[in-house]
């Protein structure tokens, strides 16, 4: 979702892409996808381009319509999961990435029972 107020502001007030970019310590193209909203603006972000437009935080924040939250506060992120569907927990990720990583982690429990097979194997077995 364009952040259309900001750009607008900005641009009222005679500013670039690269002057904002600058204030919130960022490269020109980051800051262009944050604004053109493929990118997340973070609520520090807001402040510091809010000060430096002279204008309050509302006049130009857009809501965010992020693609992928991450969030490390979740319990599958900090050891408190208590299984479930992922899927539930983890809507906003389409299905096929879901699926694959589920292959992956399916492949990876095969060769950690392999491994551990082998390491119970004595060596002049081997």
């Amino acid at each position: 979702m364009q952040k259309e107020k900001l750009r607008v502001v900005r641009k009222q007030k005679g500013y670039t892409q690269q002057q904002i970019a600058d204030i919130i310590a960022t490269d020109v193209s980051n800051y262009s996808r944050k604004e053109s909203g493929d990118v997340r603006i973070v609520k520090d972000e807001w402040d510091k381009i809010a000060r430096f437009l002279d204008v309050s935080v509302e006049e130009i924040y857009e809501e965010e319509e992020s693609k992928v939250v991450i969030n490390n506060d979740h319990p599958i992120f900090n050891g408190a999961a208590s299984g479930g569907n992922i899927n539930q927990q983890f809507n906003n990720i389409p299905g096929s990435i879901i699926e694959n990583l589920q292959g992956y982690i399916a492949l990876l429990k095969e060769e950690n029972a392999r491994l551990k097979e082998e390491l119970k194997t004595p060596k002049g077995r081997r």
